[in-house]
Formats: structure tokens, C-alpha cells, sequence
């Protein structure tokens, strides 16, 4: 059973390498799906996998990497995990 989630982290997020260790961290934890930096300074993500490595990769979101101070991590669970390939940054 595959869980799926869309996030909205907030705070200072960008410039700092989220993006990055993101995909780093959900490759490790064998999530896929996608991650973002958005015009307004959040960055945003879909994340797909287990129901135990999605709330890590959630709970990691929280922190973030080294530089950032992140504000809020809005989680939405969506009703149909859709298959990636892999865990991506899209620009």
C-alpha cells in the first residue's frame, strides 16, 4: 500500500539546497515523485511511497538541510498515489 502527499514548505527554503537534499533524502528513503521551488518562496512537492517513509520524508521537510529555517510543511494527502519514476527537481 503506496501513500501519496502534496507539501508546501515554507520559510527560507530556497537558496539552500532543499531542493537537492530533498531528492537525495526521498531517493534514500525510496519515495518518488517531484520537488519545486515556487515564485512566492515556498517550495513544493509530491511525495510517493510506503506510509512509514512518507511521514520520514515528512517529518525531515519539517527541518530541512543545513541554512534552512523552515516555517510550515502544509501536508495534503491525495486519494490516488500516482506512479513515478523516480524522485525529480523540476524547474
Amino acid at each position: 500500500m503506496k501513500k501519496a502527499v502534496h507539501l508546501l514548505i515554507s520559510g527560507r527554503v530556497q537558496g539552500v539546497f532543499y531542493r537537492y537534499t530533498a531528492q537525495r533524502v526521498a531517493s534514500r528513503l525510496d519515495i518518488s515523485g517531484w520537488v519545486k521551488n515556487l515564485p512566492n518562496g515556498k517550495v513544493e512537492a509530491v511525495a510517493v511511497g510506503t506510509p512509514s517513509a512518507v511521514d520520514t520524508f515528512i517529518a525531515w521537510c519539517q527541518e530541512g538541510p543545513p541554512g534552512a529555517h523552515v516555517f510550515d510543511v502544509a501536508a495534503t494527502e491525495l486519494p490516488a498515489p500516482q506512479d513515478y519514476e523516480g524522485f525529480s527537481i523540476k524547474y
